[in-house]
């Protein structure tokens, strides 16, 4: 039985998501056992509470350098005997150092399909924007593993959402969360503690 930690910062809506997958036995061999906020204000923090999930908070400002919040992070993660980390909605940068030591043990969902609209300053209500200013008729999600480059680590899962001649960027971030983060994220979960992903020359097969 896998490990899990979320990592959150605001309110936590990708986090409820896999709450209630693993309600409904949708999280094969993988058990949601800590989340953690870089935010002490969070929502994230009462629906893990609710879950009874233990969780803890580690703010960036605490530590002199992203070097040691990732060192104090790895410290708290695998104290636990933590197997998988999901990132959902976690607005501190890991460095490059934690990256590897957990490297392809790490997952985010990103609210755009890479590779459109990702990288540094892509995040939020900002992806969303840039893809009604360009123009673009679909948009989605991406579940990918997490590397040294920002939204740049090899993909697990893609779902494509189309966009509506009315969209702002308020809604068409409801519409991918609801269409294609809530579901992917799981599901992309639930095959990592089955073992089903493998990694080779920055490509992900599944069995």
């Amino acid at each position: 039985m896998t490990k899990i930690a979320v990592l959150v910062s605001g309110g936590g809506t990708n986090l409820q998501a896999l709450i209630d997958a693993q309600a409904r036995g949708e999280i094969k061999d993988g058990k949601l056992d800590f989340v953690l906020s870089s935010n002490p204000d969070a929502y994230a923090l009462e629906r893990a509470a609710k879950a009874g999930i233990e969780t803890d908070v580690l703010r960036r400002r605490d530590f002199a350098d992203a070097e040691q919040y990732g060192a104090a992070l790895h410290e708290k993660l695998t104290a636990r005997g933590i197997g998988l980390i999901v990132l959902a909605g976690f607005m501190t940068v890991l460095p490059d150092s934690f990256c590897h030591k957990w490297q392809n043990q790490i997952i985010n969902v990103h609210p755009s399909l890479i590779p459109s609209f990702c990288g540094e300053g892509f995040y939020g209500l900002r992806v969303h924007e840039a893809a009604l200013h360009k123009g673009v008729k679909v948009t989605g999600a991406t579940v990918h593993f997490v590397s040294e480059v920002v939204d740049g680590g090899a993909i697990i899962l893609q779902k494509a959402v189309e966009i509506e001649p009315d969209d702002t960027p308020e809604t068409l971030q409801k519409r991918v969360m609801a269409q294609a983060e809530h579901i992917l994220l799981p599901r992309a979960v639930s095959l990592f503690c089955q073992g089903k992903l493998h990694v080779q020359d920055d490509r992900v097969t599944i069995e």
